[in-house]
């Protein structure tokens, strides 16, 4: 077999090639793992991650969803030793959202003391855990029509609604929640649930509102988490219009108007020149939603074989961060506050 030499050696003698002395090469900080670690702009830290959890009556539940691998509706006992793991893991804090075993017209199950919602929070409670403990809060879990809020002909009634959710919050404060975070999108709540807060004792409960919440296809895979998929019509008459962005920054201002301590963005994805805009105009604390959607797809093309999960979950999350995220929900954090070592 003939031998291959240096194909470069039998060129004639030319002018050095390259750059001239003293060129720009920004790759000289790209060369090795620990170089590109030090110089590293943005980080996703364990205390940036907010984990959602669902919840449901029973003893010893844990049904699984099918569009959402490793995500599962769990009774108040072993979503403590979920939340356990998050705890163990470095997690913050954790989001819940009820799924109740009957509903009505008007939401009742959700402003219910003897509630899931309340029974999950004194659950978490009682096992002493180092745990921020959000709720969200919003009525289409428990209504039987699905939507956000009390109907009448015309779609859902805004002023009763609000009300509602203000009642909710308390219910939940007085459960023990730490944070309360309406995601209905109604017009007022927020003043309305800092009011009856702090009328009732709670005025050290923060807000985190869901300021800029879009009527989105990514939610999909929630809806069957949840069982909260409108019977009929959807609810773009109060979540907002995709396509607007000054929109949304009214939306925001007008909750940290009304008292948000926080404000959120959601979904986050395909909205990262809404969490920009907000980032640039606002100096609140800033959420972002990775939602069910956004998880879904990674898991579904990763499980084909078509992605690297880690690698473009990864680059997800750090894209939200570095459009301007303080706090991002995603049921990725288990995996990815294990992962940070």
């Amino acid at each position: 077999m003939a031998t291959i030499g240096n194909p470069l050696a039998t060129l004639p003698e030319q002018p050095a090639a390259g750059l001239p002395p003293g060129a720009r090469r920004p790759r000289r900080l790209r060369g090795s793992a620990l170089v590109r670690s030090m110089v590293r702009e943005h980080h996703v830290r364990r205390e940036d991650l907010v984990l959602p959890l669902f919840t449901c009556p029973g003893l010893g539940v844990r049904h699984e969803i099918e569009a959402m691998p490793g995500v599962a509706r769990m009774s108040p006992d072993v979503l403590v030793e979920e939340c356990r793991e998050a705890a163990d893991a470095g997690i913050p804090a954790v989001i819940l959202f009820g799924v109740p075993d009957h509903k009505d017209g008007a939401g009742s199950p959700g402003y219910d003391p003897e509630g899931i919602i309340p029974r999950a929070a004194a659950a978490i409670g009682e096992a002493g855990l180092d745990l921020l403990v959000i709720a969200d809060v919003c009525l289409c879990e428990y209504t039987d029509h699905g939507h956000c809020g009390v109907l009448t002909e015309e779609g859902v009634d805004n002023d009763p609604t609000v009300e509602l959710l203000a009642r909710a919050s308390v219910v939940y404060a007085d459960a023990g929640v730490d944070v309360v975070a309406p995601s209905d999108m109604m017009d007022g709540r927020v003043a309305a649930i800092r009011g009856a807060l702090d009328r009732a004792g709670h005025a050290e409960v923060p807000i985190m509102a869901y300021a800029a919440k879009y009527a989105s296809g990514f939610y999909g895979p929630f809806r069957e988490a949840a069982g909260s998929a409108p019977r009929f019509g959807d609810r773009r008459g109060y979540q907002m219009d995709p396509p607007n962005v000054r929109e949304a920054l009214r939306e925001i201002s007008l909750d940290l108007e009304e008292g948000a301590d926080v404000v959120m963005v959601k979904p986050a994805l395909a909205y990262l020149d809404v969490l920009r805009a907000a980032r640039d105009r606002f100096d609140a604390p800033l959420a972002a939603y990775n939602v069910s959607g956004e998880y879904a797809m990674i898991k579904a093309a990763a499980e084909r074989g078509w992605i690297d999960e880690i690698r473009v979950r990864d680059e997800v999350l750090v894209a939200i961060k570095r459009a301007g995220a303080d706090l991002i929900l995603t049921y990725f954090a288990k995996d990815v506050a294990r992962s940070l070592g």
